[in-house]
């Protein structure tokens, strides 16, 4: 090393436009040096840092959950179908698509289910069957348009007084329902479908818009069985009358209840599948005959007020109360703490029992 800055000083000595040279080389060399040790450094380890930090954004953000069953950004306004359920009806067609069912006793012990639909597109329906007074009340609390093929004249009267947006089939059946003569004969093959439904709804002004729901929903799993008084529930019976009986049987592979009536499976008409249920709710209302001039033994129910109650999914069942303060007013149901219940993301079936039955849960 001494030898070469001795070699230097010659050549500076000698000649100073060379060392001048020389000086510039080695100054721009360095400058050259000093930018790829340091500042190229610097640049990868920033760019390294970027990176790093678009990974870790990557990998938080998580997709938002949507609920499966309804659709609660949908304005759709939702439609109630009286359905036929006495055995000369079935099987029945498109309860699978329904996001609430209600069922309730009519005259003869028998029951009737009331099936609420929203954005689905179900291509047939039913049958579809006369309509009794009380369900309008649940119309009424979930803003929906009202399906039927008929009704008692208590149901003809309450529709008029309270202005019911209502399609009935007796008036003009051609426009939205249709009797399928290979099914069975009338009046237990009236069918509709969603299309003819919506269609006939835009034609009367019945599309009105509708933002929010009956029952509130959980995008995350709710597990019963934490939760005070769960007792666990694998098979429910619910007697409805000497001739009607829904019974539900756990699947646990598929955290559903399978569906049957007075011991057979209730399976559905077009795909021939068992109907399954992933929320229960089931209380007692007292019902009694209703006089009217023809003396067919109608019903009416005394169901405003409060009660008692079950939560049923996902294999557990825990005790709630209801709560109906008027005809229009929501159903409310909540855990004996005081807390509203929240459903599971599926179907629900309401499960209203006359006050004389007794529901058993195992």
């Amino acid at each position: 090393m001494k030898n070469v800055f001795n070699k230097v000083k010659e050549l500076v000595m000698k000649n100073k436009e060379i060392s001048i040279l020389v000086l510039l080389v080695i100054i721009i060399g360095g400058g050259f040096a000093i930018k790829t040790i340091f500042f190229d450094k610097k640049e990868t380890k920033n760019e390294e840092k970027v990176e790093e930090k678009k990974e870790e954004k990557e990998e938080i953000v998580e997709p938002v959950k949507k609920l499966q069953i309804i659709d609660l950004d949908s304005t759709t306004r939702p439609v109630g179908v009286m359905y036929d359920n006495v055995k000369a009806a079935l099987p029945q067609a498109g309860l699978n698509d329904a996001y609430l069912v209600y069922e309730i006793i009519v005259e003869g012990g028998f029951t009737r289910l009331f099936a609420l639909f929203k954005d689905s597109n179900t291509e047939m329906i039913g049958p579809v069957r006369s309509l009794r007074h009380y369900y309008i009340d649940y119309a009424l609390e979930n803003n929906a348009v009202l399906a039927h093929f008929g009704q008692s004249p208590k149901a003809e009267s309450d529709l008029s007084a309270l202005g019911i947006n209502n399609l009935n089939g007796m008036i003009n059946p051609g426009s939205m329902y249709w009797r399928d003569s290979k099914v069975t004969k009338a009046p237990h093959n009236a069918f509709t479908s969603m299309t003819n439904i919506r269609t006939q709804m835009e034609k009367l002004g019945y599309n009105k818009e509708v933002t929010d729901t009956l029952l509130n929903y959980s995008v995350d799993e709710i597990d019963l069985s934490l939760m005070e008084g769960a007792v666990v529930a694998n098979n429910i019976e619910i007697p409805y009358s000497y001739s009607h009986k829904t019974t539900y049987e756990y699947d646990i592979v598929n955290k559903v209840y399978k569906r049957s009536m007075n011991g057979n499976a209730h399976v559905d008409r077009i795909t021939g599948v068992q109907y399954t249920v992933k929320n229960i709710i089931v209380y007692n209302v007292k019902n009694y005959n209703l006089p009217d001039v023809e003396n067919k033994g109608r019903q009416d129910l005394s169901n405003i007020g409060t009660g008692l109650g079950y939560y049923i999914s996902n294999g557990y069942a825990v005790p709630i109360t209801y709560e109906k303060t008027s005809r229009a007013g929501k159903t409310v149901y909540k855990y004996m703490n005081g807390e509203e219940i929240n459903v599971n993301d599926g179907n629900t079936y309401i499960q209203i029992q006359p006050s004389n039955k007794v529901t058993v849960i195992q």
